[in-house]
């Protein structure tokens, strides 16, 4: 209902602005709209979904690309071939008039559709002005004869009220009946707004009404007797609120940014204004254009921008040579921009925002050295920075086209130098990461060359000023005394008697352009094992060489030394040397563990393993030999027995008493000449009860053949 009522009243409108006027024509005479502004339709029975009524005639000018339709029964619409055609079937009688609306860029209009077939005359065919009811015609009858049509109301009327919009009849109303008016706008909430006089149908609105808050109101009408008893009705009342221009247009935000490169073509789109206007979209109220008011600043022209009056796009307007960044006044544009509704008319109202265009910056300029040749100083053995090297670029400076790429081109076969771009000032930062030598070079010659980041335009290259040639000169100092080899590797067996030669140091001055005297000395002896000749640089032993000392790591005993020249001033250097020192079977083998336990009432006799350990290495350590010590009849208690090359089983032979045995072992390495040694396990023999063991703390005896004799001989007489 609400659709049909919009559609019937902008086509009064359109009826009411444009009678007797001339209507816009398009390219070659063509007039756009609706070519034929009436049709007829036949109702003859049910309408099918999707079956064709009529074809309506529609041309816009420009092939109906952005064209839509609405049809003001919303069982009907118009399909891609400008069909009219029901959206589903209709079974019921359709109302006798529709209109159809066509909207689009470039035309707004209207066209009549009338449903002709056997009616009862009341429901002929109406003209527009009969179903608005400007000829007392009423098309909306309910039962009996109460006749209500569609009303109209302009908002922000003025005093006084209440004031007269239309009339409802009832032909056939009793004298006793009275009318009543109910529903939103009447007794509900926005109450009291429209009222009827009971008695004769006459409708008023009681204050001034605002489009943009309620655009229209469906109330109902009817009679009832004095006793409240419905005689006729309800009946559908619409009240339509009309649109009057009170709202200006308001863009959606108070300033716009946008950029646009520079150089760009005549007619680059830059950005999109668009404003908005509470107004009826269907009235020229709402209807904008803009235009730019303000062009800050206006050099070189003040005309660089344009916008499109009904779209709202900027787009440049000044040629391409002249949108040059780098010699514009500024980069960034600020304008003022109008929005005006009624069409841009006179009496249309403004709303303004402002639009920050800045001009962006492409990579049309080289980089270039502020000086063809750049010159440095740098001693011989630094590393380091050696030279800042400068250029000028005229692009952005914040952009890919302005900061630089430094590279080397020619030059550094040693690949000794490397350059980067110091981000701070954009300058070219040339190093030398590998120490020069004056001896071998006194000078370098590199050719630089400068980049940006971004690709130049295809028409801008890079010139001769993007290269520059530095020239660093090496400066001689005093160099140290170089070892070699370093370190010096050398193999001596331990023990070798002092004054013994170690090995000859060999270091050289690499000044070679100086004649310059070395003196050796000992730089880190940590054992002080050796000593060296000042002027000969011969090393030789000052004290024996230990394999087995803490100093040694490795097999491996490290001594460094210092060669000092005699320039001026002196320069050092150092060298080390590294002896691996063979072993030399002068350790003695010892037995480990040192004591066991054994329970006096045990069953298993084995007392404990025990093994060989030698502080020298193969071949003078194992496999070693443990056997029993040379006292006699040790072999009548004690037995033991080999296990594998470095350990040997202990047993008892019988049972001992609780008391601590010495047992005397002797162990053997397998050295060349083999070393042996007498040693002792301690052996306690201990009461164990509960798995707990009760060891005597006397002191040991000696596991001597008397002492064994006289345990046993107890042991009988105890019994």
């Amino acid at each position: 209902m609400e659709l049909g009522v919009r559609i019937l009243l902008a086509f009064l409108l359109q009826q009411v602005f444009h009678a007797g006027g001339q209507e816009d024509r398009g390219h070659e005479g063509c007039v756009p709209g609706f070519q034929v502004k009436h049709y007829q339709v036949e109702y003859s029975g049910p309408f099918q979904k999707g079956q064709p009524l009529i074809q309506v005639e529609f041309d816009d000018c420009a092939g109906n690309e952005d064209v839509a339709f609405e049809v003001s029964d919303p069982d009907f619409g118009v399909d891609e071939e400008l069909n009219l055609v029901p959206r589903r079937d209709v079974l019921h009688r359709p109302a006798p008039v529709m209109f159809v609306h066509g909207v689009g860029s470039r035309v707004d209009d209207m066209a009549q559709v009338d449903v002709t077939g056997s009616l009862p005359p009341l429901w002929a065919p109406h003209t527009l002005r009969d179903i608005l009811g400007l000829d007392q015609a009423y098309p909306y009858r309910s039962k009996r004869s109460l006749l209500v049509p569609p009303m109209i109301v302009t908002e922000n009327q003025r005093a006084p009220f209440p004031r007269m919009i239309g009339r409802v009849i009832s032909s056939e109303r009793l004298s006793s009946s009275i009318f009543r008016l109910t529903g939103h706008g009447a007794d509900q909430d926005p109450r009291g707004l429209f009222t009827i006089d009971i008695n004769t149908g006459d409708v008023y609105v009681s204050r001034s009404l605002d489009r943009e808050a309620i655009e229209s109101y469906q109330l109902e009408v009817s009679t009832t007797d004095l006793g409240g008893n419905l005689v006729e009705g309800p009946t559908i009342l619409v009240v339509t609120v009309i649109d009057q221009n009170d709202n200006r247009p308001i863009f959606k935000e108070t300033h716009y940014t946008g950029e646009v490169l520079e150089g760009s073509p005549t007619g680059t789109t830059v950005m999109t204004m668009t404003a908005f206007d509470a107004d009826d979209p269907l009235t020229d109220n709402a209807v904008l254009r803009y235009n730019i008011a303000r062009q800050s600043p206006d050099k070189p022209s003040p005309n660089m921008f344009y916008i499109d009056p009904e779209r709202g796009d900027i787009v440049t307007v000044i040629s391409p040579t002249l949108l040059d960044r780098e010699t514009l006044p500024t980069t960034t544009y600020e304008l003022e921009i109008v929005a005006k509704d009624m069409a841009g008319s006179e009496v249309g109202l403004m709303g303004t925002a402002t639009a920050t265009i800045t001009i962006t910056d492409k990579n049309d300029h080289a980089p270039e050295f502020t000086h063809p040749l750049f010159e440095a100083h740098m001693e011989e053995g630094s590393t380091g920075v050696v030279v800042n090297l400068t250029v000028d670029d005229r692009d952005d400076p914040a952009t890919g086209a302005c900061r630089a790429i430094y590279s080397i081109i020619n030059g550094d076969p040693t690949m000794s130098f490397e350059i980067h771009t110091n981000p701070d000032n954009n300058e070219g930062m040339l190093s030398v990461i590998k120490p020069l030598d004056y001896e071998a070079t006194a000078f370098h010659t590199l050719l630089i060359k400068v980049e940006n980041e971004d690709p130049l335009v295809p028409d801008v290259g890079y010139g001769p000023s993007s290269t520059a040639t530095v020239l660093v000169n090496i400066l001689d100092i005093n160099e140290g005394p170089v070892f070699f080899p370093d370190p010096l590797r050398v193999t001596l067996m331990e023990n070798i008697p002092v004054g013994s030669f170690v090995a000859a140091l060999n270091a050289t001055d690499p000044d070679i352009l100086q004649i310059q005297s070395i003196r050796y000395a000992v730089l880190r002896d940590p054992a002080g094992w050796l000593s060296v000749n000042p002027v000969r640089g011969i090393v030789n032993t000052s004290a024996s060489l230990d394999r087995e000392s803490h100093y040694v790591r490795d097999n491996k005993y490290t001594a460094v030394f210092i060669a000092t020249d005699n320039g001026s001033p002196p320069a050092t250097g150092t060298g080390t040397l590294v002896i691996y020192l063979q072993d030399y079977n002068d350790n003695a083998p010892y037995v480990f563990p040192s004591v066991a336990r054994v329970c006096e009432d045990a069953h298993d006799m084995n007392v404990a393993i025990v093994g060989g350990r030698d502080r020298d290495i193969d071949p003078n350590a194992g496999p070693f030999t443990i056997e029993l010590g040379k006292q006699p009849g040790l072999e009548k208690t004690w037995k033991v027995t080999r296990v594998n090359s470095t350990h040997s089983q202990i047993m008892l032979l019988q049972s001992l008493k609780k008391a601590n045995y010495q047992l005397p072992l002797l162990i053997t390495d397998s050295g060349v000449p083999p070393l042996s040694n007498n040693t002792e396990v301690k052996v306690q023999v201990c009461v164990c009860k509960k798995n707990k063991m009760h060891c005597s703390s006397a002191p040991s005896h000696h596991a001597s053949l008397l002492l064994l004799l006289a345990s046993l001989l107890l042991a009988r007489l105890c019994l």
